[in-house]
């Protein structure tokens, strides 16, 4: 076989990208979503999907030129050089993807526990999702091809799974003469809400930037990673439309704000009983695992990434596997600390700092040698910062302490990186 041959091909890619970014969104946030934009949760989340369709272009038109296995790490140290703010932003990007770990392993406990009614314990749940980090961690440590192997098949899985959840949902409103918002409310905080839960959807689709540390791995890398970008957001749109309204026509928003962090089994019991809950935990238990074992896969080797380019810490050189032991023991403590409304919060503030940056990077720094348009990046600010603007407003007066933590994390990571910038050009320069 040929090395050309044994790249990844445009399907792939796709059920790959697609296969990330089904996981923990889709199944945890309904409920949040529904509680800030009421009846209006399908809409928000077609709309995180034009976000992230817009925002993808610069990823996209970065990665086409420049393919590597280096992503976003690469195209911000291109834009502001090996310095504090390069390495800062790539650690959000970082640690962004920590807390979409941890969110996995939250809605891992949450849902496998649905069938018992302990969904809601603040002991076992996260004890589940710690036990779900540790075991993905040990089977990363074990066999690397297995977790490579899997995404695939388990992509797949929860694509029809999801499918199979939203039609079977629409039928059965139908045959029962439920409209798709029968159950409507005047839930969620008005525009102001709406536009905050956007935010909360993009979450959702932000799993398409790992398309872009395929660049080493994709057949016609130059023209497949757009391609694979844009199909994969557009068929996880379509599957978030079908089963927002699933669960819009069986629950409504309000049932699904009373369900919050299960709305998806909530809705399937009106309809289809213990076998349709039972069915929507099955789902949500292969989508949290296979998303956790992939996820671990890849994020540990972006921390390995950086830490070669001394961008971020590392442990005593006798400790083996460090990045795979810090990324798992980052997610864990996470998982054991915030619920998921407080974790969902921490990525929300977090990527879409980071995709600012980025933006503002090509806007500024790449826009020529990439050449890309100027509209699309600032029409991506834009958006950011109208719904980040919103969605902080929006916690400031519920949950003033997630903001708090979020700003503190944001200060300890500009802090260490000066520490680590200062500290290498001491080196470089004593070196010399």
């Amino acid at each position: 076989m040929s090395e050309q041959d044994a790249k990844i091909s445009l399907v792939g890619s796709v059920a790959l990208g697609t296969g990330v970014m089904i996981g923990a969104g889709i199944f945890a946030l309904v409920g949040q979503v529904a509680g800030l934009a009421g009846d209006w949760f399908p809409v928000a989340f077609i709309a995180g999907a034009a976000v992230a369709g817009v925002s993808s272009y610069a990823y996209a038109r970065y990665s086409s030129v420049n393919p590597s296995a280096g992503g976003i790490a690469m195209l911000l140290k291109d834009a502001y050089g090996p310095g504090v703010v390069a390495g800062s932003f790539s650690l959000f990007m970082y640690v962004s993807m920590v807390v979409a770990e941890s969110l996995l392993a939250r809605t891992f406990g949450t849902y496998l526990l649905r069938p018992f009614g302990l969904q809601d314990s603040v002991v076992l749940v996260p004890l589940l999702g710690v036990i779900a980090i540790a075991a993905a961690a040990v089977v990363n440590l074990v066999s690397n091809q297995l977790v490579e192997r899997s995404a695939l098949v388990t992509a797949v899985l929860k694509i029809v799974g999801i499918a199979v959840l939203a039609a079977a949902g629409l039928i059965g409103a139908a045959a029962t003469g439920a409209g798709f918002f029968s159950d409507g409310s005047d839930s969620g905080d008005g525009l102001l809400g709406v536009v905050a839960a956007v935010a909360l959807c993009v979450l959702a689709y932000k799993g398409f930037t790992t398309i872009t540390n395929q660049g080493d791995d994709l057949k016609d890398a130059k023209r497949n990673i757009a391609r694979s970008i844009m199909i994969s957001i557009a068929i996880c749109a379509v599957l978030y439309l079908l089963i927002t309204l699933s669960v819009g026509a069986s629950i409504g928003a309000s049932g699904a704000i009373d369900a919050r962090d299960y709305a998806l089994a909530e809705a399937a019991h009106p309809l289809f009983g213990a076998w349709g809950v039972g069915i929507t935990v099955a789902v949500a238990v292969i989508a949290t695992l296979s998303g956790l074992l992939a996820s671990l896969f890849s994020v540990s080797r972006l921390y390995g990434m950086l830490q070669d380019m001394k961008q971020a810490p590392a442990l005593p050189a006798r400790v083996p596997h460090q990045p795979l032991l810090i990324t798992a023991g980052a997610a864990i403590v996470l998982t054991a600390v915030f619920d998921l409304g407080r974790i969902a919060a921490l990525g929300v503030f977090l990527y879409l700092t980071m995709d600012i940056a980025v933006q503002w990077g090509v806007l500024r720094r790449l826009r020529d040698k990439i050449i890309a348009h100027r509209w699309l990046p600032i029409a991506t600010i834009v958006l950011d910062v109208a719904i980040l603007a919103a969605f902080t407003i929006s916690k400031v007066q519920s949950d003033l302490l997630t903001v708090g933590v979020a700003a503190g994390l944001a200060a300890v990571i500009f802090a260490a990186q000066a520490w680590v910038v200062t500290r290498r050009h001491r080196t470089e320069t004593s070196g010399r």
